[in-house]
């Protein structure tokens, strides 16, 4: 199954710091890139567990005893830690991104390149869709979703004109959102269109939510000395990492002690966020937008 190269591979890699014997997570199995990279330097006694909720990365597990996949959200982390008895971690790698495999296999209804169901699920147990959202949300609420997520410009007017053609026939597939859309794109078509995708996959996936969920229960798991390695695509996730790393919350909001210390619960190793080189970004497009932020917890 045809994955791409994991994003900023050496530079995350390097970045957990990796100790033989120690125990990580790579959040974000997906094809399994990290992953064999983490497995490479871990010694004998060293564990990896992968998670992913999408059922296409089973394919990808590799035949090695030092690897747990659990298949699920990272959301669950804590919970399914327990369940395989670990209580710390020495190192956590997640890669937000949604993978060259989803993008391009058509019916996953992930791209604006191919007529299918719009789907956009990562989990494909899960009700919500893309095109539920589409045929049920308020216009206000869709607004809301193509100018947060998306940061489509002119959000309002593309919400208003889903809800107009809703009217005569449900939006069930990318071909008829295409259709819909059309006249109100404003600007590159290709960019807008991307910007629209990915707002909806965004929402069907309630990605800010279990981005949140994570992050929170990265800190409780790591051990002090322990590093939390994430790679985002859009300056909301990347807002939310660095804001954590920072001061603990999401909001960036620093916290003293009764002394009146700052409190601050990683250190962090990069002032400014790593971007790929100009190389990388040739061979992979899809990583113009990476950035990699590492904290270590104090």
């Amino acid at each position: 199954m045809a994955y791409h190269l994991p994003v900023l591979a050496s530079e995350s890699i390097e970045a957990l710091a990796i100790r033989a014997e120690g125990t990580y997570v790579d959040a974000t199995f997906g094809g399994g890139g990290h992953s064999r990279l983490i497995l490479e330097r871990l010694g004998e006694n060293g564990r990896l567990l992968g998670f992913d909720q999408d059922e296409d990365a089973l394919a990808n597990v590799p035949e090695d005893g030092r690897f747990t996949f659990v298949h699920h959200n990272f959301r669950f982390l804590k919970r399914f830690l327990r369940l395989h008895r670990i209580t710390e971690l020495d190192g956590i790698l997640a890669d937000l991104g949604v993978s060259s495999h989803q993008l391009d296999v058509a019916e996953r209804g992930f791209s604006y390149r191919f007529d299918a169901a719009l789907d956009m699920r990562m989990n494909r147990q899960q009700e919500k869709t893309a095109a539920s959202i589409v045929n049920s949300y308020e216009p206000d609420a869709l607004q809301e979703v193509f100018s947060r997520y998306g940061e489509v410009r002119n959000a309002k007017t593309l919400a208003q004109r889903i809800a107009e053609e809703r009217e005569f026939r449900p939006i069930e597939t990318i071909g008829a959102f295409l259709a819909a859309v059309e006249p109100v794109i404003r600007g590159h078509r290709a960019r807008y269109l991307s910007q629209a995708f990915q707002a909806l996959r965004i929402e069907v996936n309630d990605e800010m939510g279990a981005l949140q969920d994570f992050l929170g229960q990265a800190l409780e798991l790591l051990r002090p000395g322990g590093r939390l390695v994430v790679i985002t695509y859009h300056s909301i996730e990347d807002r939310m990492v660095k804001n954590f790393f920072k001061a603990g919350n999401f909001e960036g909001r620093l916290e003293k002690d009764f002394y009146g210390n700052i409190q601050r619960p990683f250190k962090v190793i990069y002032k400014k966020a790593l971007i790929p080189s100009e190389e990388e970004v040739r061979e992979n497009p899809r990583a113009r937008s990476a950035k990699l932020r590492v904290g270590e917890k104090v």
